[in-house]
């Protein structure tokens, strides 16, 4: 196996072994780091051997031993301050600015066109239906229709006999 393979293969299981051990994942990582560039330094021999992650693993494991030994000297952990608001999840973000795109994929044409003129393209319901040949109260409407689907498509039906965000006081 080459080295490329190797960490490919193994490299997140280095980081989750780093950060069972450290409890940091700063920490994790640079102990995955220096594991590696102690493997790719020797990888001729280390891919010899019978078991190679074992070896690795051990050079990881070493290098966390030497440096709770050295108190970690070269590095001091700095409280974080509390800000008072948490900070939103990265991927709750990409997730729901996926479901978005998902649902103007699925609105028909002329309505994800009205929607992309009037939010896009910043124009009025005067020029959107000027650009499409239409009415401007065929505009507001064909909007109205692709808002309400938008609408639908974010937030999932209520059961019957609960009460949704919009029903509450």
């Amino acid at each position: 196996m080459e080295f490329d393979e190797y960490v490919a293969v193994r490299g997140q299981q280095l980081v989750r072994l780093g950060y069972v051990l450290s409890g940091d994942h700063h920490r994790a990582e640079d102990l995955a780091q220096h594991a590696l560039m102690n493997a790719y330094r020797h990888w001729r021999r280390v891919q010899g051997m019978d078991d190679p992650h074992a070896y690795v693993r051990r050079i990881l494991v070493n290098a966390h031993i030497s440096a709770t030994r050295r108190g970690s000297s070269r590095e001091t952990p700095v409280a974080v301050a509390a800000s008072g608001h948490s900070e939103p999840d990265p991927a709750s973000a990409l997730a729901e600015h996926d479901a978005m795109w998902r649902a103007l994929a699925a609105l028909p044409p002329r309505e994800r066109t009205v929607l992309i003129l009037r939010y896009y393209e910043d124009l009025d319901h005067a020029s959107i239906a000027a650009a499409l040949g239409i009415k401007e109260s065929t505009a507001r409407a064909t909007l109205h229709r692709a808002l309400a689907s938008l609408r639908a498509a974010h937030d999932p039906p209520v059961a019957k006999g609960t009460s949704s965000e919009h029903d509450r006081p």
